[in-house]
């Protein structure tokens, strides 16, 4: 299947602006509505892992952070999960969706103020990272991560656009177990697999997940929303 993705100038925001009078109900509806993963303290959204373009091939690679991908079994399979990712996925061509995106995340983050971009899924392309910081633009009361490992088009977003707004952190996740992201990204993480790769990730800086010793929840953690800790680094799982 072939996605155009809604595009706008880049000197310009989208006609619609978050405040307009949408139902909160349509533009739900608009978006695909939002996943609540558990170990989050806040809202996200997902398309399905099989959508990924550099995940499926390192899916197919042993000792990649992708192979045996958490979001291609488990409750992702339930069949009500798959078709809401196939909703999100079809909705990103929709020119309404921006706004109605940035409508959604004012509306639900109030309490917290955090929102995370693809529990499952990754960015398809150019045109869909600039309308994701297009709704961070649109939403500056809310701090958004976004995890990747398309780092062609982050490449090519930057080269174009320029820096990402500071509400807006994206890390850019290393492609094997044990290994680091390319060094000409300032913000990263990495997956670990033992004491002696935690401590080598520590002695460069990085600062290790605490889910797996506090029930597998981020409770008050916010390290990954955070661009000033240059590298998370998650065990293996």
């Amino acid at each position: 299947m072939s996605l155009a993705l809604a595009q706008y100038p880049k000197s310009t925001i989208p006609v619609h602006s978050p405040d307009e009078s949408f139902d909160p109900k349509d533009a739900e509806s608009i978006v695909g509505g939002l996943s609540a993963p558990s170990k989050m303290p806040a809202w996200s959204t997902s398309i399905s892992a099989w959508r990924c373009g550099v995940g499926s091939a390192l899916a197919q690679v042993k000792g990649s952070t992708c192979e045996g991908c958490y979001a291609r079994k488990g409750c992702y399979n339930f069949p009500s999960t798959k078709n809401a990712m196939e909703r999100r996925y079809v909705a990103l061509s929709d020119p309404r969706w921006v706004a109605a995106m940035a409508f959604v995340i004012l509306r639900k983050s109030k309490r917290v103020p955090f929102f995370r971009w693809h529990d499952s899924g990754d960015i398809q392309s150019v045109s869909h990272l600039r309308n994701i910081v297009m709704v961070a633009t649109l939403t500056p009361s809310v701090t958004h991560w976004l995890p990747t490992r398309e780092y062609g088009i982050v490449r090519k977003y930057l080269a174009e656009y320029g820096a990402f707004p500071a509400n807006l952190t994206v890390r850019v996740s290393a492609a094997m177990v044990d290994g680091s992201a390319p060094a000409d990204f300032p913000v990263s993480s990495e997956v670990v697999s033992s004491d002696a790769s935690r401590d080598a990730a520590v002695a460069r800086g990085a600062s290790i997940c605490p889910a797996p010793t506090q029930g597998n929840e981020c409770r008050d953690c916010r390290a990954c929303w955070n661009r000033d800790v240059a590298t998370v680094a998650y065990w293996k799982h």
